[in-house]
């Protein structure tokens, strides 16, 4: 029943997205088990600075986190994390609360059943005695599902560089969803890329590797093989642009001539011109004044920001006021 669940909202999200002008397509379906592996070869590469930044920052700056987290109080909390993937980043902050001896129960939750098995196999390894409740799902219909209050605090984690995924109208529905998530006192640690030198932006996003293109083209491959699309990945070329007035840095796959595309799975055609888009990511850049004023829009206070040496990232921790 969940492949199929999810299979009908791949083919009606997809449906509508083509259907759009431009024509788009939705991000979180990069992540079948083909797009996580290519994702965590990026995450690897030189040019993708902001795993190692924000690496830096949980390696160098742990305790004062853990601190900020914790306020040096045994209180009992939840650790809720979205969109936690395999774990590996995260374990460093766990295997300081650890010992700290916090009272808290660690709940993962991401959309890949394979991130979970893994960061579940990695856990046990490697912090044992760890509470750990994870979820496997859309992260907003988890929060959804477990909103009640506990009588419990919650700490909230959206790490990696994922807000900037949203676009503005997205951003604002993120937000207010976590808002009404959390409650006064709660908080939450959301990791930012900050505005840098568009050229150091540009090579993380359209590497020489060809594995940020990869990982758009797989995305195809993925509608082939789930809806029986015909998809010509030949036929497509990779394009990213940034621009640092908005911070946005956009990737695109561009159709190479005119073609007509058939998705067996609904009987539908779609048609595209020669040099037609399809837009399909976004990755947003931040600055401190931008992030002071998000936080302060939805009901937060900036408690710390904590940044790498070098300034290219920043995770920034809120508590909610009201």
């Amino acid at each position: 029943m969940e492949t199929i669940a999810l299979a009908g909202t791949l083919l009606t999200d997809t449906l509508s997205g083509l259907g759009n002008n431009p024509k788009t397509l939705k991000a979180k379906y990069f992540y079948d088990a083909k797009g996580s592996r290519i994702f965590e070869q990026i995450m690897q590469m030189p040019e993708y600075y902001p795993t190692r930044c924000e690496q830096e920052i949980f390696t160098t700056q742990a305790t004062a986190i853990v601190n900020a987290i914790a306020n040096d109080t045994n209180e009992t909390f939840e650790l809720v994390e979205l969109g936690s993937g395999d774990g590996i980043k995260t374990s460093v902050l766990l295997k300081e609360l650890m010992k700290t001896k916090a009272n808290f129960t660690y709940i993962p939750i991401d959309i890949s059943s394979q991130a979970i098995e893994a960061l579940q196999k990695n856990l046990k390894s490697v912090l044992p005695s760890l509470k750990i409740s994870p979820q496997t799902g859309d992260y907003f219909e988890i929060m959804h599902q477990i909103n009640g209050y506990s009588g419990l605090k919650k700490t909230a984690l959206f790490l990696g560089a994922n807000i900037g995924n949203y676009l503005a109208d997205e951003l604002a529905l993120f937000l207010n969803g976590l808002s009404n998530f959390l409650h006064q006192g709660d908080k939450v640690l959301l990791g930012f890329d900050l505005k840098k030198s568009p050229a150091i932006i540009k090579a993380a996003y359209n590497d020489p590797h060809g594995l940020t293109r990869d990982f758009n083209l797989n995305l195809l491959k993925r509608l082939n093989r789930e809806l029986g699309a015909n998809f010509d990945l030949s036929c497509f070329e990779h394009h990213t642009e940034y621009n640092p007035i908005t911070g946005y840095a956009r990737s695109f796959l561009i159709s190479t001539r005119a073609q007509k595309v058939m998705i067996a799975s609904s009987n539908t055609v779609v048609s595209f011109d020669k040099w037609e888009p399809i837009f399909m990511e976004v990755s947003r850049k931040f600055d401190l004044k931008s992030i002071s004023s998000l936080a302060k829009n939805y009901g937060f206070k900036i408690i710390s920001n904590f940044t790498d040496s070098k300034e290219y990232f920043v995770d920034s921790l809120w508590v909610k006021n009201s």
